[in-house]
């Protein structure tokens, strides 16, 4: 019973409201302006913004969030990307560490995590477990980077073609009934989608 109910009122909520994109509160009856209006030359497409944002954002991370005057978006890029990096360094360095102790122990050496009186701190099992574990979390790190650059060269391009994309007053959305004539006996309920450029 509470389904139907929520279905009937949802139903009427989505089919009889009416929803406008960017409503202008300015009144223009009697507005008088004084002096010389500057026109924006604004609504010219520029095919290589694209491109370019996304040939900045190769050459150097970031900065076709910078060329499409989205100056908060850089340090989220630098941030994400050089903690990867961070983390990448750090498995590598700790992966060599143990790499090195695995093989001196193997061949007969003391190596670091071998006290002076002969006593093994860690197994040699152990070294071998920690030297998979941080090539995979090295591995996983340089992967993370890589994605994360084609991201931002991904979202620089794409906010570069949305930042020319039409924002008019005149956009609209009004769902309505729509009935078939044909079929009067069995009504259909439809959506129809209006909007004016």
């Amino acid at each position: 019973m509470f389904l139907k109910k929520f279905i009937l009122v949802f139903s009427f909520a989505l089919f009889s409201a009416t929803f406008f994109g960017q409503k202008d509160s300015v009144n223009v009856k009697g507005l008088k302006i004084k002096g010389n209006i500057k026109v924006d030359k604004g609504g010219v497409y520029d095919a290589l913004a694209p491109s370019k944002a996304a040939f900045y954002s190769a050459i150097f991370p970031g900065m076709g969030q910078v060329y499409n005057k989205k100056y908060w978006k850089a340090p989220i890029v630098w941030g994400a990307m050089g903690t990867s990096i961070y983390y990448y360094l750090s498995n590598n360095k700790e992966y060599k560490r143990y790499r090195t102790a695995y093989k001196l122990r193997k061949i007969g050496l003391q190596d670091e995590f071998t006290q002076d009186d002969g006593t093994e701190v860690i197994s040699i099992e152990t070294l071998e477990r920690a030297q998979d574990q941080l090539k995979e979390n090295r591995d996983m790190s340089l992967l993370t980077t890589a994605i994360l650059y084609v991201l931002q060269i991904v979202e620089a391009s794409v906010n570069a073609h949305l930042l020319q994309f039409n924002t008019d007053d005149n956009l609209s959305f009004k769902p309505t009934f729509v009935t078939d004539p044909m079929y009067i006996d069995a009504p259909k309920v439809g959506l129809t989608i209006k909007y004016n450029f």
